[in-house]
């Protein structure tokens, strides 16, 4: 188990689930994203997208060797856990289960693969190296402008809280059928897909582009919505949580209906009065959806995330739009 930041031990494993439970620790004991992860990978030449490492600890058999042994490095792993990770995870794949832990085994802690029985700790990701900075006149040109712009700033701020929305528009509720632009209060940007993807995961744009797919509401039984999609290339389909994924941080994707079960199932709750706008929290974990990092930013990518109290990122309006204008 992780205590204080510190990673599980692979040969705590029976199962191919407890070995996948293991990995879900490993992430957590670490603090980095799904995005994180994959940036420390392609940094050292490993191959890990994001979408794959959400497939994988959504599963419930041990991942092929190349992809658990670029995961458990970019947690943090060094060589010797490494190869523990891979050592467990080919017994689990020729035998299906192991006797037991290490301590069962009845091996002293020297004897089990000549490392210490402590948990190895997660280093924490250095942070990036600062540019160099330019000399000069152009510096000097450059602090004038932000004295300017700051003080622009605080004039504004003045007026304006820095967390309000972006924008006044009314929000408005879910109506069954509809076709709806989904526009982030927080950001007063829209969900869509990349049109030169065909992930189906969803992200933040201008909502006065062309969003895709279409998107509409379907009421299911009791709280409960499906959020419908109609795309212009891969048809009809549905909004979810990647491949059913419980962690935060799991990016939300359209795909064909009733392959993830309730992470297809969505809670639309109403905060505030007035209402300034409405959680949307996927059935199977009661987490938020929300842009990662609670960003502003165009191209953030929608993701399922904690709930807090603030409710910065995490909430939404449901802009009707007539159908023809809702994609292409």
């Amino acid at each position: 188990m992780v205590v204080d930041g510190r990673a599980p031990d692979p040969r705590e494993a029976r199962s191919a689930p407890e070995f996948i439970a293991l990995l879900r620790m490993l992430k957590d004991a670490s603090g980095l994203t799904f995005r994180e992860l994959s940036q420390r990978a392609d940094a050292v030449g490993d191959v890990l997208p994001r979408s794959t490492i959400a497939n994988m600890l959504g599963r419930t058999s041990v991942p092929r060797e190349e992809l658990l042994a670029a995961f458990v490095r970019a947690c943090g792993c060094g060589p010797a856990q490494v190869a523990d990770w891979l050592a467990v995870r080919k017994e689990l794949a020729v035998h299906g289960e192991r006797a037991g832990t290490a301590e069962a085994s009845g091996a002293a802690p020297e004897e089990t693969a000549g490392h210490s029985s402590e948990p190895p700790t997660v280093p924490l990701p250095e942070p990036a190296p600062a540019g160099r900075r330019r000399t000069g006149t152009l510096v000097a040109a450059v602090v004038a402008l932000v004295v300017l712009a700051a003080a622009a700033v605080t004039v504004t701020l003045l007026v304006r809280g820095d967390d309000d929305p972006p924008q006044s528009r009314p929000v408005t509720g879910p109506v069954a059928g509809r076709t709806v632009q989904i526009r982030s209060v927080h950001s007063g940007l829209c969900l869509s897909e990349k049109r030169d993807s065909d992930s189906g995961e969803l992200y933040q744009v201008p909502c006065e582009q062309e969003t895709i797919p279409r998107f509409s509401l379907k009421p299911l039984t009791g709280d409960a919505w499906r959020i419908v999609t109609d795309h212009p290339v891969h048809l009809k389909g549905c909004t979810g949580v990647w491949n059913g994924v419980r962690d935060a941080e799991a990016p939300l994707q359209d795909q064909e209906c009733g392959k993830r079960g309730d992470a297809e199932e969505f809670l639309i709750e109403p905060v505030g009065r007035p209402v300034d706008g409405y959680r949307v929290r996927p059935a199977h974990t009661r987490l938020c959806v929300g842009a990662e990092r609670k960003s502003k930013e165009r191209g953030a990518e929608l993701v399922q995330t904690s709930c807090d109290g603030a409710d910065r990122g995490n909430l939404f309006s449901f802009d009707p739009v007539a159908a023809e204008t809702a994609g292409g």
